[in-house]
């Protein structure tokens, strides 16, 4: 008897917001490198190619989907929000509009602040910017090295950093309000930014030796994850600004990462067909995710294989990831299963979110589109309930040292 193979369920699509095409537009410079989620929801952003940034309000966009079908063209004459004296009131309603921002927009990553969290600046007298609870900043990436700093409800823009001698290509806030921002550079190093206090740099974080291409906080911002050309997968103690330790395992450029919502977990993406899950306390890989079948060899996975993975973002659920592939597809696995439990078509796919409450997948296109699917809904057990609770405050080493019995030990572990 054979066995039966999974069945793969195709994941059902939310909707698309598809760039203006204008009849000679060049294709170079349209791409959308990077999609993002408001920390509350309110809103959803993407690079649309030549400079602009689109802010949308997310639960309208939703509510467009399924009023008027999937499709919704972005008009380029949208509205755009005054730069100057806006008033309050518009606070409570977010407003679709565009950011010119000067120049090709590599990353975008949204922060918030909570007041109770001081800069980490010894000296502070005195500052151009209060930064309030209800503020919504919104930090961009920008092809000659330089970071913007707007704030989200007026447009307005607030700070430009300046230091990068090359592309910005991924930007991340600590989770913990404290607006403290890690830039990721083609220059090869990291940068970690104060934005209250006025968006000094304090310091930079060197060791890779080629690009970096993506960097993600832990849920409890005590670590960075830095990912990299050369197979590079570096973690930092963001305490004392100090590596931890690399990763190894990669066979090829590595060019997304990100936690799981404990922190107990962290999924790594590469050129190399595969996504990797590792235990990010011990540098042990978990799990693999392969792209190509049977997987290469590591010769054939470190050259062009028409398999690369692009992105990776895990689910708020803690149970799910998706990735992103040239093979035109996207899969969402289960962190305990091999194979994928549901897929979708997308071509010329570059990266991924989910939203903030992980019901749904956005990716964004080489054409400045933006594609959203319904994400795997499933009851989660005991076990990963109970993981999950115990993995927010606790290491793996922590974990293991507990006074409890093996079985209890191996029910709150995450294993190969």
């Amino acid at each position: 008897f054979f066995a039966q193979p999974p069945k793969v369920y195709r994941s059902r699509t939310i909707g698309e917001l598809l760039a203006p095409a204008a009849p000679f537009d060049k294709k170079c410079g349209r791409e959308n490198w990077t999609v993002a989620f408001a920390p509350d929801g309110s809103y959803f952003a993407w690079s649309q190619g030549h400079r602009t940034v689109k802010l949308v309000p997310w639960s309208q966009s939703l509510k467009n989907f399924l009023l008027h079908g999937t499709k919704n063209v972005i008009n380029s004459s949208s509205l755009r929000l005054p730069r100057q004296n806006s008033d309050g009131g518009q606070k409570n309603k977010p407003r679709e509009h565009i950011i010119d921002c000067g120049d090709i927009v590599w990353s975008l990553a949204f922060g918030s602040s909570v007041p109770e969290k001081q800069s980490r600046c010894v000296n502070i007298e005195w500052h151009r910017f209060k930064f309030g609870q209800d503020q919504l900043l919104l930090a961009t990436g920008l092809n000659n090295g330089r970071i913007k700093i707007w704030d989200v409800y007026t447009g307005k823009l607030l700070l430009n950093l300046v230091d990068h001698t090359e592309v910005v290509r991924d930007l991340t806030f600590a989770p913990d309000g404290s607006l403290i921002l890690v830039s990721a550079s083609r220059d090869k190093t990291l940068r970690v930014w104060d934005l209250k206090d006025d968006g000094n740099m304090m310091k930079v974080l060197r060791g890779h030796q080629n690009w970096v291409y993506s960097c993600a906080f832990s849920p409890d911002s005590s670590m960075l994850c830095s990912v990299g050309a050369s197979k590079a997968v570096f973690l930092w103690n963001m305490d004392k600004y100090t590596m931890i330790r690399k990763l190894e395992g990669h066979h090829h450029d590595v060019v997304a990462c990100d936690f799981s919502p404990d922190g107990a977990l962290l999924a790594t993406a590469s050129y190399d067909t595969r996504v990797y899950i590792w235990d990010p306390h011990k540098g042990d890989i978990l799990m693999e995710f392969g792209h190509l079948f049977p997987p290469p060899t590591p010769i054939f996975a470190g050259g062009a294989n028409d398999r690369w993975v692009r992105a990776v973002s895990f689910s708020h659920d803690g149970l799910h990831i998706a990735s992103l592939a040239d093979d035109k597809m996207v899969r969402f696995w289960r962190i305990d299963e091999d194979y994928p439990v549901q897929i979708a078509p997308l071509s010329n796919g570059l990266c991924c979110a989910f939203s903030t409450d992980g019901s749904v997948l956005a990716a964004g296109t080489q054409d400045g589109s933006v594609y959203f699917w319904a994400t795997p809904r499933q009851v989660p057990s005991l076990q990963h309930l109970c993981r999950m609770s115990i993995r927010r405050v606790m290491s793996t080493q922590e974990v293991q040292e507990l006074p409890i019995p093996s079985k209890l030990l191996e029910f709150l572990s995450y294993r190969i």
